[in-house]
């Protein structure tokens, strides 16, 4: 498969935050991407599985972005049986770092993972950080970065926060290179960052005052509620900062330069090069 454009790459999550970027680079270094979402020109939707055989048909690879809820389990299972029965050869899957340190021994949490690893396909796993631009594209920042002001319970825990091109860069790699079968890549970026010193770092590039306010779990839970959310999504997102908080997230990882021979770009590339208007 290497620097071979003969078959077609499908992109799932194809207009989300990876996927389009991971299509981007492939249709950059001249390979056939079939950029695939709900309502896009190629559909594909988890919960119709009418959708998956015309997605997969001529792909040789697939970027999967799935689920690591429990009940999605199945059917990614069901779409790598599908894939594999299309003549698919390679998958790349988007997981997480901190999915590891929050597996509680049943594996439920690496569900989606083992799935990949057992699917007699070549396989590469990519675990990234939390990512640089969601502080321009992740609702649950954006939103309240336009009112001035982000109020998570991360306390002063630091996160090595990874640049989305860098992850691209890495998957279209793993999609189109040989020598990444059976890796898993744990992505971060140089230097871990308190939120404070991140959206410091926002604030200085984009001329807006903007700041951080660690707040308790009760009064995020509370507030993340009262603004529509379920109590589940508040849950998710609480033991996710307190694993920031906790300092468990602080680790800088060498993913990056495993997979592409270089280092990872700092976060000041990231807020240099970027358009905040969408903090108003």
């Amino acid at each position: 498969m290497t620097n071979s454009s003969s078959s077609s790459f499908l992109v799932t999550g194809g207009t989300g935050k990876t996927g389009r970027r991971v299509a981007d680079v492939l249709q950059s270094r001249g390979f056939s991407a079939k950029v695939a979402s709900r309502s896009g020109a190629v559909r594909f939707d988890w919960t119709d599985r009418t959708t998956w055989g015309p997605a997969l048909t001529d792909v040789g690879a697939v970027y999967v972005v799935g689920s690591e809820d429990p009940s999605a389990v199945d059917d990614v299972r069901a779409f790598v049986t599908a894939a594999a029965e299309h003549g698919v050869r390679r998958l790349v899957l988007l997981s997480a770092r901190v999915w590891e340190d929050l597996d509680d021994g049943s594996g439920s949490v690496l569900a989606t993972e083992q799935v990949v690893r057992a699917s007699g396909l070549e396989w590469t796993i990519l675990r990234p950080t939390w990512f640089a631009q969601n502080f321009t594209e992740f609702p649950y920042f954006v939103a309240p970065l336009t009112k001035g002001e982000l109020r998570i319970p991360a306390g002063e825990g630091r996160e090595p926060f990874v640049d989305l091109d860098d992850l691209a860069d890495v998957a279209v790699t793993a999609l189109t290179e040989d020598g990444h079968n059976g890796r898993t890549y744990a992505l971060s970026g140089p230097r871990a960052m308190t939120f404070g010193e991140a959206v410091a770092e926002i604030a200085r590039a984009s001329g807006r005052e903007l700041r951080y306010v660690p707040v308790t779990e009760d009064e995020y839970r509370a507030e993340t509620i009262a603004g529509g959310e379920s109590e589940e999504i508040a849950d998710v997102f609480v033991e996710l900062f307190r694993h920031i908080r906790e300092g468990r997230s602080e680790a800088v990882s060498n993913g990056v330069r495993e997979a592409l021979d270089r280092d990872p770009s700092d976060f000041s590339n990231y807020t240099a090069r970027t358009d905040f208007s969408v903090l108003g």
